[in-house]
């Protein structure tokens, strides 16, 4: 069983990072924004199941990698904490974009945007990163499977990050509208997002090593 603490950390982190703009959120905010909110859902049914398949893969790789080779566990862990550290400051800069800033997109059917919400995340290196590098960062190995740790997380930011996306899909017009009225509020949520990615970055590099 999971840690309290370690489920607590993993759904900041999911919130954080669904809250900062990168190729899902563009994705799908355009397309509810574009063809409606139906199609916004179909599209994030895709992204899901994208979230499925790199659960399944991330977790029985690694915990066979953890099992082989325990130094891979120290490996990841500064490896995830200076990929958050490199979103902070994304969401940090000066200069940022809105995914509400959507374009123009020509109507898709059903099938079509759910292959292209599923294609979205999986070439997604945002996702891609954070299963191999930052949930791993909750899993402790002496507290039994690795891949049932994994898969508990996992879920937990699978959850997050389809009822967050579901929410923005819902409300993207009204969104999209309320925003480009409002910039600063989009600045205001770009500092907050960047400075809970941080705070966590720091916490996973100072974490002692896994002996």
């Amino acid at each position: 069983m999971v840690a309290f603490e370690n489920l607590a950390g993993v759904a900041i982190i999911a919130l954080g990072m669904v809250l900062t703009p990168g190729p899902n959120m563009v994705y799908l905010t355009s397309r509810a924004i574009s063809q409606g909110r139906m199609a916004g859902m179909i599209s994030l049914a895709g992204v899901a199941l994208g979230f499925v398949c790199y659960l399944l893969a991330s977790g029985l790789g690694l915990a066979a990698l953890f099992k082989a080779v325990p130094v891979a566990y120290d490996i990841i862990r500064i490896a995830g904490a200076l990929y958050l550290g490199y979103l902070a400051w994304n969401m940090l800069k000066p200069k940022g974009v809105s995914p509400f800033e959507a374009r123009e997109l020509p109507p898709h059917s059903p099938r079509r945007l759910f292959m292209m919400g599923l294609v979205t995340n999986l070439l997604n290196p945002k996702i891609a990163l954070m299963y191999a590098a930052l949930i791993p960062q909750f899993i402790d190995p002496s507290a039994g499977s690795t891949f049932q740790q994994f898969t508990q997380l996992g879920l937990i930011q699978i959850a997050i990050a389809v009822t967050v996306n579901g929410m923005i899909v819902l409300a993207a017009s009204t969104v999209s509208s309320f925003l480009v009225k409002r910039p600063s509020v989009m600045r205001i949520q770009r500092w907050l997002s960047g400075a809970v990615l941080g705070v966590f970055a720091v916490d996973i590099l100072l974490r002692k090593p896994f002996a």
